[in-house]
C-alpha cells in the first residue's frame, strides 16, 4: 500500500509539472477518446487505408507497428486532418472530424503531434519555438507562455539550450524541442509518427526516455514506432498494420508471445 501511494504521488507530481489535468481515472478510464470507424484513404488509385476501425481509450498508450508502406503514418495523420479520408468516420474527443474547419481547428487544439522530421522554425530560438503556439493559438500572455515553455524544456532535459537555434542542436535535442512544443499546447492526446526514425542510434535513447516519462502522466498517446523494446515496455495495446489493413491488436504480452495471425508472426520473425 505504501509503495502504491509513493508511485501515485510521483505520477501526480509529473503531471502537475507538465500542467496537465490528470486524475486517477486517466490511467484506467475506458472512455473512448479516438474512434475510427471503417476508414478508407486513397492516393489517386492507391488504396492506402482499407476500412480500418480502431478505438483509443482515454489515458491509453497504443503503439502501431508494421512494415514500411503499411499505412501506419497515414492513418494517424487522419486523426488531426493532416491527411483527409474519403470514407468512414473519425471522432476525436467527442468531435467528428469532418470538412468543417471549426471542427478541425477544435481537434487540432487538443491533439499534439511529433513527426519524423522535427519541423522546427530555424529562424526562431528554442524558447520561441515552444512559445509560439500557446501565444498565437491559445492566446496565452507571453509571460505565461514563457514560463510554461521553460518548464517543459526543463522537463525534456534541454533547458540550457533555450536561447539557441535549432541548427545548433543535435537531432535528439531538436526532437525533444519538438516534444516540448507539442506539449506547450497542453493537448489531451499526443500522436508520435516514428519520432526516432530520423535520429542517429545514439540519440534514440534520449528521445525515448522523454516519451517514457510522458506515458507515466496518464496522457493518451498513439505512437507509430519500430522500437520493439520501447513498445513492449510502455504500451497498453499494440496494433499491427499491413497493406492498409489492421491485422491484429492485443496486449504487448499476447502480441509478442502469442500472435494469432500468420501476417503478425511473419512480421515479428523479421524484427525480433
Amino acid at each position: 500500500m505504501l509503495q502504491s501511494r509513493i508511485i501515485y504521488r510521483i505520477i501526480l507530481r509529473e503531471a502537475r509539472f507538465l500542467n496537465l489535468q490528470m486524475n486517477t481515472e486517466n490511467i484506467t478510464n475506458k472512455e473512448p477518446v479516438i474512434i475510427a470507424e471503417n476508414v478508407h484513404k486513397w492516393f489517386d488509385r492507391f488504396h492506402a487505408i482499407r476500412g480500418v476501425s480502431m478505438t483509443v481509450n482515454r489515458g491509453e498508450v497504443v503503439v502501431i507497428m508494421g512494415p514500411s508502406g503499411s499505412g501506419k503514418s497515414t492513418f494517424i495523420r487522419t486523426f488531426n486532418a493532416l491527411e483527409t479520408y474519403q470514407q468512414g468516420k473519425i471522432t476525436v474527443d467527442g468531435i467528428e472530424l469532418s470538412h468543417d474547419l471549426r471542427n478541425i481547428e477544435a481537434i487540432r487544439r487538443e491533439v499534439g503531434m511529433v513527426f519524423q522530421q522535427f519541423n522546427l522554425f530555424p529562424h526562431l530560438s528554442v524558447l520561441q519555438n515552444v512559445m509560439l503556439a500557446p501565444v498565437w493559438v491559445r492566446r496565452r500572455p507571453k509571460k505565461q507562455a514563457e514560463e510554461l515553455a521553460m518548464q517543459l524544456l526543463e522537463r525534456v532535459g534541454i533547458l540550457e539550450q533555450a536561447s539557441k537555434y535549432p541548427g545548433q542542436l543535435s537531432g535528439g535535442q531538436q526532437q525533444r524541442v519538438a516534444i516540448a512544443r507539442a506539449l506547450a499546447m497542453q493537448p489531451k492526446i499526443m500522436l508520435f509518427d516514428e519520432p526516432t526514425s530520423a535520429l542517429d542510434p545514439e540519440m534514440v535513447r534520449e528521445v525515448l526516455e522523454v516519451m517514457r516519462s510522458l506515458t507515466k502522466t496518464g496522457m493518451t498517446m498513439v505512437i507509430v514506432t519500430h522500437e520493439v523494446g520501447f513498445a513492449r515496455e510502455v504500451s497498453d495495446r499494440i496494433v499491427l498494420m499491413a497493406d492498409g489493413l489492421l491485422v491484429e491488436e492485443g496486449t504487448p504480452e499476447n502480441f509478442f508471445q502469442n500472435p494469432q495471425e500468420e501476417r503478425t508472426r511473419k512480421f515479428l520473425s523479421q524484427i525480433l
